[in-house]
């Protein structure tokens, strides 16, 4: 049966990236059905949200999550479902030949998905790519606590196809964990928080992080982007407050080489840190899907969403130009960034300057005016994400001091 018009599928989560994604294809003409768990994401309240549909939330129920997706999948007016978390992906690449029926699938199989969210394969991956990675064993493999050290989980879904101890997918994991030198943790309590036995890596003494973004198509790139994070959400790092564009050579090089190591299909954000010792780019993680830091990316010039589209509808996919030494911001994660250097302590990571680091956001702001939700053409997004954040930190402030 002919499809009676374009549209698309995209889980309106919390962060910034989906709401980009409606926004793109939105302006383009394209329906834009959202979907989400939550009463009223940000997402929801854009101008070229065409529809919002409640579905079941993947962290309580996977399996309904899926034949949501599914029933959406089937409509005469869907293209193509967008991924933006583990869940998404791993849903999408689980069940590939449910959807392909009826909508294009520019992801990955499951037997490449696993490779990538099984952090231990991702290091053979890495190896056999010649990719630098830091020093990465289990926890039961690892020996020397002398040095600098953090844990994390080995899987970022915890599926049985990935590990026998999973009996139900569950996409919420333990966080990572900083480990000061001469300090052994308690391994029986480790692995009751992460939910499994999880990884000791090498810490890499540098804040700075690189991604390498690309879209591939049966193990080619067919678009790339690069952008260096000059703040997270913590003064120790984590997902992007502020951001620049940048085009290394020695960047794509890596990138390049582990996604076609993986014989790649669809969206992957390669995260590297660069050894201040040896200048190399050592591996972190792939994000298997859109990343956070989509709007930036977008505003740069290369329009992921658009191009997704395109290919999984059949369309010729060309590399675009981009702006190279162009910032972007998101505001609550500015706010977030400047509460972690008051509140918070990372043993491995010295503490900036409040006002040094103050001054330094509010100068980038003036230089380089452009944000992940705050939009003239679209204020919703960004007062539904402002109302959210208040919320949910005054609650987490009042279950604090009770």
């Amino acid at each position: 049966m002919a499809r009676q018009s374009s549209g698309v599928v995209i889980p309106a989560i919390d962060t910034a990236s989906s709401t980009a994604a409606i926004r793109s294809l939105g302006q383009q003409g394209i329906e834009t059905v959202a979907v989400s768990e939550y009463d009223d994401p940000p997402g929801f309240r854009s101008r070229y949200c065409d529809e919002s549909v409640s579905v079941p939330d993947p962290i309580d129920d996977l399996a309904g999550y899926k034949q949501a997706l599914l029933t959406l999948a089937r409509r005469d007016d869907i293209e193509t479902i967008l991924p933006f978390r583990e869940a998404d992906i791993y849903v999408l690449a689980k069940h590939r030949d449910a959807f392909a029926e009826y909508v294009g699938t520019p992801w990955p199989s499951l037997d490449t998905l696993r490779q990538v969210q099984d952090r231990m394969q991702l290091r053979e991956a890495a190896l056999a790519a010649g990719i630098s990675m830091p020093r990465t064993e289990t926890l039961s493999d690892w020996e020397d606590w002398e040095d600098r050290t953090i844990v994390k989980p080995r899987y970022t879904v915890h599926a049985p196809e990935y590990a026998d101890r999973f009996d139900e997918p569950a996409p919420e994991l333990g966080s990572t964990k900083y480990i000061d030198p001469g300090t052994e943790p308690d391994r029986k309590t480790v692995i009751k928080e992460m939910g499994h036995e999880p990884l000791v890596q090498e810490y890499i003494p540098a804040t700075d992080e690189y991604g390498f973004f690309a879209l591939y198509a049966d193990g080619s790139p067919v678009a790339t982007f690069q952008h260096r994070q000059r703040r997270g959400w913590k003064y120790a790092g984590g997902p992007s407050a502020y951001r620049e564009s940048v085009s290394i050579p020695a960047l794509e090089t890596a990138g390049l080489a582990l996604l076609d190591e993986l014989d790649w299909h669809g969206v992957a954000m390669v995260e590297f840190l660069r050894n201040p010792e040896t200048g190399e780019f050592e591996l972190m993680e792939i994000n298997p899907r859109f990343w956070s830091s989509l709007p930036f990316t977008i505003q740069a010039g290369v329009d992921f969403p658009s191009l997704y589209y395109e290919q999984a509808t059949g369309g010729r996919v060309t590399q675009p130009e981009y702006d190279v030494g162009i910032g972007g911001h998101l505001l609550w994660g500015e706010f977030l960034h400047l509460h972690s250097i008051l509140a918070e302590e990372y043993p491995l990571v010295e503490r900036p300057s409040f006002v040094s680091r103050l001054r330094e956001i509010s100068g980038s702001i003036v230089r380089q005016p452009r944000f992940d939700y705050l939009s003239q053409d679209d204020p919703g997004p960004f007062v539904g994400d402002l109302r959210n954040s208040v919320t949910t930190s005054a609650a987490d402030l009042l279950r604090g001091s009770s």
